[in-house]
């Protein structure tokens, strides 16, 4: 027995010994992390996906969540949300929409409070939202954008039939473009034809007796034979941000005598333009 352990000892502080076990135990070592990181990365997770397509700023629903088993490599290189609990209640981005079957990736999905402010929080007060219908011709192709100052043309005729047409507002700011679903058009990834424009413009009763701009407009729209035309400017237009105002006055003259004056006692704050 003596003489078995002196062996042993002698075997194991054998610098050669000493140095094959170590390669041995160190392979060991290395081969069981091989296989824990392997396992780690080709073992399924269960993750949220949408059960439907949901557009930019819609809220995320319980019954628009739906599970799926993906490999976990995926995971650690996408920043996808693998927790029902940050999803419900949410919101998605504006500027993207999650299709049908798709991940929820962090940068998709939002507090509300997180939203781009809403267009009621974008009109100033004595302001209101006014819209007017377009198409993608009218648009030059949906080339008009949120933020973009462009001039609305007024296109009518005079007493004896002659064109009448010549710019009526100037300098006037879009808040938003909206599809007929009015579904904001620039709100998701997918192709969506604009269809009406939205603007804040002044509404409160004028001392002078003038109509506001926003009633100009809104006559404009509503009288028989007359059409509101966007017409585009460019970068430098937008950004000298001039103010809004009517360009002519023969124009409003021409909407005003077709208006019946109905007096605001509510609200004779002067609107300025």
């Amino acid at each position: 027995m003596g003489n078995l352990i002196n062996n042993l000892k002698k075997f194991f502080t054998n610098k050669n010994t000493v140095t094959i076990v170590g390669l041995i135990v160190g392979v060991i070592v290395l081969w069981l992390f091989y296989n824990y990181r392997l396992n780690q990365a080709i073992s399924p997770r269960r993750v949220p996906v949408a059960a439907k397509t949901i557009l930019a700023t819609e809220e995320i629903k319980d019954e628009d969540i739906e599970w799926v088993e993906i490999n976990s490599s995926f995971l650690n290189k996408a920043k996808i949300i693998t927790n029902k609990n940050q999803l419900v209640g949410y919101y998605v981005n504006v500027g993207t929409s999650i299709p049908e079957g798709g991940l929820f990736y962090s940068s998709q999905v939002v507090e509300q409070k997180n939203l781009p402010n809403s267009i009621q929080a974008r009109i100033p007060e004595g302001y209101t939202l006014f819209y007017f219908s377009v198409n993608n011709t009218t648009t030059f192709g949906n080339s008009m954008y949120p933020g973009d100052r462009i001039d609305i043309y007024l296109r009518t005729t005079d007493e004896v039939g002659r064109l009448v047409y010549g710019k009526f507002i100037e300098s006037i700011e879009i808040l938003d473009v909206r599809d007929s679903q009015n579904q904001s058009v620039f709100d998701s990834t997918s192709t969506r034809q604009p269809a009406l424009l939205l603007f804040a413009v002044p509404s409160n009763a004028r001392e002078d007796g003038k109509k506001s701009i926003y009633d100009l407009l809104s006559g404009a729209r509503e009288l028989s034979g007359m059409e509101l035309v966007p017409v585009p400017r460019n970068k430098n237009y937008t950004e000298a941000q001039n103010e809004t105002k009517v360009a002519s006055e023969v124009l409003r003259d021409m909407v005003e005598e077709k208006l019946a004056y109905i007096p605001d006692l509510d609200n004779p704050t002067v609107a300025t333009e």
